[in-house]
């Protein structure tokens, strides 16, 4: 009974199951099978005997990263760089959703949604780039600039303080396009009831963005806030590694686990310690999210992912 009732909603839904057959198989390959991976943190890799076969050694690979001295540094960069990007991200998202939805005229619309969109398909390569370009000490255009007119050039690329702004406001200028198009989804399914009301007892547009607009997004907000912390501790890695890439001198200050991870299998060919950091970031991302939503079921179980 349970079989036959199992092909009758595949047939049933056969058009939907279609559609997501290219997902489910990404995922099954490019998610769920590597998992099988995670052996290496627990094995003292060689080619010869190869992932399967190789000796086990414990836990020495992580001991090994733990003792290297960058565990605490690159889980801190991690954490603070994305909860920086998270919170710029969210702000500036909602509030250009917001302005669009306010906008008059449907073309205008069209014309600012799609503008702002635009970075989201600009590769991390380009926009690296782009800002050497214009930040190189020598000849940049805005170093350029600045000497024509009597000042003294920047250094980004010697000196960290101008990247924890200069990160976070690539990082918005790429995706508040693409998030806004989230919030802006969200908005236009409001019931224009509300703000017809609001409009006949007299409130302004701040009023009905404070007190309708902003309040009835907050489910939404939580929600996205909530996938997002789940993956807190994996780095925007394309666009550390391109702009900032192997300077030794902002290494302590924009180095990340994705990047260390990277730089263990690629200078030093360290599989088992770059897999036990790899492990070490999947399980304190379980941990994290976990912990997140239970907080926020305690607060209002409606909000919670679970």
């Amino acid at each position: 009974m349970q079989k036959n009732g199992f092909w009758q909603e595949i047939k049933k839904n056969k058009v939907l199951y279609l559609m997501f057959l290219p997902v489910g198989i990404y995922y099954i390959l490019f998610a769920y099978i590597p998992m099988g991976g995670i052996i290496l943190a627990f094995k003292e890799f060689n080619y010869r005997d190869g992932i399967l076969f190789s000796p086990w050694n414990g836990f020495k690979n992580f001991e090994y990263f733990f003792s290297s001295g960058r565990a605490w540094l690159v889980t801190k960069n991690t954490i603070l760089y994305n909860l920086a990007f998270l919170a710029a991200y969210t702000v500036f998202s909602v509030a250009c959703a917001i302005a669009i939805a306010e906008l008059a005229g449907k073309i205008y619309k069209k014309f600012i949604q799609s503008v702002m969109f635009l970075p989201y398909f600009v590769s991390w390569v380009v926009v690296s780039a782009m800002m050497y370009n214009f930040f190189n000490y020598d000849y940049g255009l805005i170093n350029t600039v600045i000497k024509n007119f009597g000042g003294q050039p920047i250094d980004i690329y010697s000196n960290p303080i101008y990247w924890y702004f200069l990160l976070p406001m690539l990082y918005v200028w790429k995706w508040v396009g693409y998030g806004s198009v989230l919030y802006l989804a969200a908005i236009m399914g409001f019931d224009e009831e509300c703000y017809e009301a609001a409009i006949i007892d007299g409130a302004n547009i701040f009023q009905r963005i404070f007190y309708i607009t902003i309040p009835m997004l907050k489910p939404t907000m939580i929600i996205l806030i909530l996938l997002a912390l789940g993956r807190i501790l994996r780095g925007e890695f394309d666009m550390f590694y391109q702009i900032i890439g192997n300077n030794g001198l902002l290494l302590d200050y924009t180095d990340i686990i994705d990047t260390l991870v990277f730089r263990s299998l690629m200078q030093v060919q360290d599989i088992g310690m770059a897999s036990a950091a790899g492990a070490y970031q999947s399980v304190l991302c379980f941990v994290i999210i976990m912990v997140v939503n239970w907080l926020v079921r305690r607060y209002d179980k409606d909000y919670a992912l679970f």
